[in-house]
């Protein structure tokens, strides 16, 4: 590429040749319409009223979901700003598990409304030190003025933030069952550590079958291993049981070192046999004398421990994922064991019953009746594998929400009525902020109500109709913070009577994040992409003749 004048008729090559650049209001340009397409791709997917996608991958597997990070993860996306909107999906999801789509649409209506602007001759920084103002002033109205605080024993409040998380996914009909395994779930596993509540939703094992149908979805006090007994001669069930945890194998090591045994005369190899045979016999009789009933290692069993195990009527399962040893051990009460040697009493985790039961076409071994678990499971069924994989998706939404819910103890009403608040408040503030970043602060309040906006547009409904009508409830005599759009009928309600409320951490971060890659796209003036390397032949070589 030719860069800066000709010297003397030579001309100065800075850039390597192949290499494409994009400088000043294009390349902004075209940023900002990449990442708008990819914010138009998830908006129709908005609300309870929003659409599905099908994905089919390059393998021809299919994944239909109308869940925005899911859509992003699958789309294979080329362009780089609108990779920046994929992480924007990603980072929401992490953090809150509900509101992907949100956060996505609201950037993409950041950077169109800046666009506008950019056509008026306001300088990016300007813009981004206006929406850098109004995120901050929004946060603090979340905080101070629009959240409600909630009680952790709050039941109907858990229930109605799982319910609206589950709202746009394609479990409607089974919500209220699945939100109630959800809030139970969560609060099983919370704990309190310095003073604050935590919930890690990852301590939740989810299991899914298909078969059956959504509402035989249900939550085991305890863990499921998708796994079965190691020997047909164990008991298939073991009441009281008393588990231990093992994270080594109960099998005969080879050496580091190699090593030959050398046998002169057929004597020594029945003898050699015999103490292969005594070791494996110590094996399980160290485990019976721990007063154990239930084995499970993380590693393999040899085929005669098995065998000796089923002997004493003990319960074995073997190559157990480590995540699930941990698992088992909150749930049981139990310590997770390297060696046999060391296995005591103390170390057993309890459980009312452990048993091998059949769902679907696997044999799958479930531990029930812990005491006072801090681990438990959701086995989730539903006529076919992508019912399952979407009700596993609502799950998650709902798990995180609620987790959130009892760790912030405060909610903000859904149905885009914080947005519409958020706008109104905004707006009347954008003129103290004075300057030409009073006209990014009120792009940005401008912005919010895309929200509101698509899920009426979702619903069917007209959507300028319904923003007037949302303005009014929000700034006209009677204003009301909690009025949203219902979704049933297109009128505006006051959400709390809807149930419609979602946990303000899903709020406070879609705002952050999409300010922030706003901000982050708006300052890119130069795109600079070097040549894409070819790809390299096919090995074999050589052309045919």
């Amino acid at each position: 590429m030719l860069v800066g004048q000709m010297l003397q008729g030579t001309p100065i090559l800075v850039l390597r040749e192949g290499t494409e650049r994009e400088r000043g209001k294009g390349a902004t340009s075209n940023n900002i319409q990449a990442a708008r397409a990819i914010a138009d791709t998830v908006r129709t997917t908005l609300g309870p009223r929003g659409m599905d996608k099908m994905l089919v991958d390059g393998m021809g597997d299919i994944t239909i979901t109308n869940d925005g990070v899911t859509i992003l993860k699958e789309i294979d996306v080329e362009h780089p700003a609108a990779k920046m909107l994929v992480e924007v999906a990603k980072t929401q999801d992490q953090q809150c598990g509900d509101g992907t789509t949100t956060a996505v649409v609201l950037a993409g209506e950041l950077l169109k409304r800046a666009e506008s602007l950019l056509d008026q001759n306001v300088h990016p920084t300007v813009i981004t030190r206006g929406y850098q103002l109004g995120v901050a002033e929004a946060k603090r109205l979340l905080e101070s003025e629009i959240g409600i605080p909630v009680k952790a024993d709050d039941q109907s409040v858990l229930m109605d933030c799982a319910t609206t998380a589950m709202g746009s996914k394609g479990v409607f009909g089974s919500r209220e069952h699945l939100a109630s395994i959800a809030v139970k779930a969560v609060q099983r596993i919370a704990e309190t550590r310095g003073g604050k509540t935590v919930c890690d939703v990852d301590q939740i094992k989810i299991e899914k079958r298909h078969g059956g149908t959504i509402s035989d979805t249900e939550l085991i006090e305890g863990i499921i291993l998708d796994k079965e007994r190691g020997h047909p001669r164990m008991p298939s069930e073991v009441k009281d049981a008393r588990i231990a945890l093992l994270n080594s194998a109960l099998e005969v090591k080879k050496t580091e070192i190699e090593s030959k045994i050398n046998i002169k005369n057929p004597s020594q190899i029945q003898s050699f046999l015999d103490e292969e045979d005594k070791t494996f016999r110590r094996m399980a009789e160290s485990v019976k004398a721990s007063g154990a009933n239930v084995v499970v290692s993380q590693k393999g069993i040899d085929d005669v421990v098995l065998h000796y195990l089923a002997k004493e009527g003990i319960y074995a399962v073997k190559q157990v994922k480590e995540s699930d040893l941990q698992k088992l051990a909150r749930a049981t009460g139990g310590k997770i064991v390297t060696g046999i040697k060391e296995l005591t009493s103390a170390d057993l985790g309890r459980a009312a019953k452990v048993d091998q039961r059949k769902v679907g076409e696997d044999d799958m071994t479930f531990v029930t009746g812990c005491q006072n678990p801090r681990s438990v499971s959701i086995l989730i069924r539903g006529g076919t594998e992508h019912v399952t994989q979407e009700v596993e998706r609502s799950l998650q939404d709902a798990l995180k929400v609620v987790g959130s819910v009892l760790e912030d103890g405060t909610v903000a009403p859904g149905g885009g009525a914080t947005e519409i608040e958020l706008a109104v408040r905004l707006r009347k503030w954008a003129a103290s902020v004075g300057g030409r970043e009073q006209l990014a602060v009120e792009a940005f309040a401008q912005s919010l109500e895309a929200v509101p906006w698509a899920l009426a547009e979702n619903g069917g409904y007209d959507s300028i109709n319904v923003l007037i009508e949302l303005r009014r409830a929000h700034d006209g005599p009677s204003a009301s913070k909690n009025v949203g759009i219902n979704l049933t009928d297109g009128s505006v309600t006051d959400m709390g009577k809807l149930h419609v409320i979602e946990p303000i951490r899903v709020k406070r971060q879609a705002l952050s994040s999409a300010a922030e890659v706003a901000s982050m796209v708006l300052r890119i003036d130069d795109v600079i992409a070097s040549k894409k390397s070819s790809p390299t032949p096919p090995p074999g070589g050589g052309h045919d003749h």
